[in-house]
């Protein structure tokens, strides 16, 4: 038997970089080089976009997506390679901000 994907998830315009898996609340949330995070139903349809805060540090922060973690209560945490987490509600709504010069691996 050959596996078949269960969706296409589609909006990136460039390479992901990270990406995730809330099988709870049945959503996949992925981050790609140079763009937005995305979230999508496990259908492949797209929910939202998450955009980061342009105002801390210039919108050079939020380009570039690191890591990705997802909790079963709704909230999505974003780390970005300069150094800035963001932590989203599944709704796509900003909901706290924290700098660190410290390397997230």
């Amino acid at each position: 038997d050959f596996a078949t994907p269960r969706a296409i998830l589609t909006g990136h315009d460039y390479e992901i970089t990270c990406a995730t898996i809330c099988a709870e609340l049945g959503l996949v949330i992925s981050g790609s080089k140079e763009g937005p995070c995305l979230i999508h139903s496990m259908n492949g349809d797209l929910l939202r976009t998450l955009e980061g805060p342009e105002t801390l540090a210039g919108p050079e922060n939020c380009l570039r997506p690191k890591l990705i973690q997802a909790s079963r209560e709704g909230h999505c945490v974003i780390y970005y390679e300069n150094g800035l987490f963001c932590v989203f509600s599944v709704n796509g709504r900003l909901q706290a901000t924290m700098e660190t010069d410290d390397k997230i691996k």
